[in-house]
């Protein structure tokens, strides 16, 4: 192999980005190179995390990304409103792609380099160029289909306005006490400055499809309602992954030459499709392994990190299957309410994919919020 190869990390989305400013802090021994096929890092998106989501030792980095933070948060459902005393904070990936440009040397990745094939040892451009790698680390998002997984969806549309809340030191994460439409639907509002709000209407859906125009209507008519619509700073939308179910080994087949980080491997919290929190830790994780990083070893890493992860996420699918196969569309509404009943940290626990087994218990506690039938039909269906 040799030693001026560099490990070439395609996609410069979260996962990617946070991977390559890791290992150009932590292991400036081994030659780096980022591609990204749009015009920034990271595109246009928000990412939301709690404080408990993330490793301690990542501090430094996620303060490098300059997030909004606020120490409460609130959920609400019909007759019933919470605040709850843990932190929540937000990053725009404006702050991710600044962050790329002035940590990283300019040699050290390329925009608008779309890859069209990966190999074992290298890439190969859109326009045919072919680099070489020491390894290569798949950190896009997924290619089409997920093969392998059982999934639902969670989607939503932004709007940021030009206004202010009476709170702002405390972001609605989880508002439906609204009219409950394909899936669970509802409403975070979260203060990103003094003037300035983002609003989302979201759901969780059996289907990915996203209706962007209706939903963005939706979101000014729910900003006019509460008083916060001003002059529209930006618009956002995402479709992530919820995990249910499906085979890891068709997902990821054993030998694999090529390593993946993010939704190409899999990493979102299977009830939340947040993916933040896993993407610090992996970018830790990754910065520590010994050695030169060959391929072979580190798609090895990558693979075996995916199984744990699977592991770790059963009793959320499990979770997943009774909140789309035991509950009407528009009765979820109830688990998420029953949910919320919980303990402040056993919450943030959740959030984090830390759960104790008392955590796994309490839970799934108490009056069930769907029909006793359906619940046993879907926590047994595989």
């Amino acid at each position: 192999m040799a030693a001026d190869l560099p490990v070439v990390i395609v996609g410069g989305g979260l996962a990617g980005a946070l991977a390559a400013l890791r290992l150009a802090q932590r292991r400036p021994d081994i030659p780096l190179l980022l591609l990204e096929s749009g015009s920034t890092f990271g595109g246009d998106h928000t990412w939301s995390f709690f404080d408990s989501d993330v490793p301690a030792q990542a501090a430094d980095l996620v303060a490098a990304l300059h997030p909004v933070r606020w120490p409460r948060h609130k959920v609400r459902f019909a007759g019933r409103t919470r605040e709850l005393p843990v932190a929540y904070n937000s990053v725009h990936s404006a702050a991710l792609d600044a962050l790329i440009r002035k940590s990283l040397p300019a040699a050290s990745y390329r925009l608008r380099a779309s890859v069209a094939q990966l190999h074992a040892d290298g890439v190969t451009l859109a326009g045919g160029e072919r680099l070489a790698a020491r390894a290569v680390i798949d950190a896009r998002g997924p290619q089409g289909a997920m093969p392998g997984l059982d999934l639902a969806w969670q989607k939503f549309v932004g709007i940021e306005f030009q206004a202010s809340v009476a709170k702002p030191d405390c972001a609605t994460i989880m508002d439906a006490d609204l009219p409950q439409l394909d899936g669970y639907r509802f409403v975070y509002v979260l203060p990103m400055a003094p003037d300035r709000v983002l609003v989302e209407d979201t759901y969780y859906s059996d289907s990915a499809d996203l209706a962007v125009d209706t939903l963005a209507e939706r979101v000014r008519s729910l900003a006019a309602e509460r008083g916060l619509s001003g002059a529209e700073l930006r618009q956002e939308t995402g479709v992530l992954p919820i995990l249910i179910g499906g085979d890891p080994q068709r997902f990821w087949p054993v030998g694999d030459p090529v390593a993946r980080l993010g939704l190409a491997g899999g990493f979102f919290h299977a009830t939340t499709g947040y993916s933040f929190g896993l993407a610090v830790e992996l970018a830790e994780e990754i910065s520590a392994l010994p050695g030169h990083f060959s391929g072979p070893d580190l798609a090895r890493w990558s693979r075996a990190r995916f199984m744990q992860h699977w592991g770790e996420m059963a009793y959320f699918r499990l979770l997943n299957r009774m909140l789309f196969r035991a509950a009407a569309p528009d009765q979820r509404h109830r688990i998420f309410a029953h949910f919320y009943r919980l303990p402040a940290q056993r919450i943030a626990r959740f959030y984090a994919g830390k759960l104790t087994w008392t955590d796994r218990v309490r839970i799934l506690s108490g009056k069930p919020p769907v029909p006793v039938g359906a619940a046993i039909r879907a926590l047994l269906r595989p």
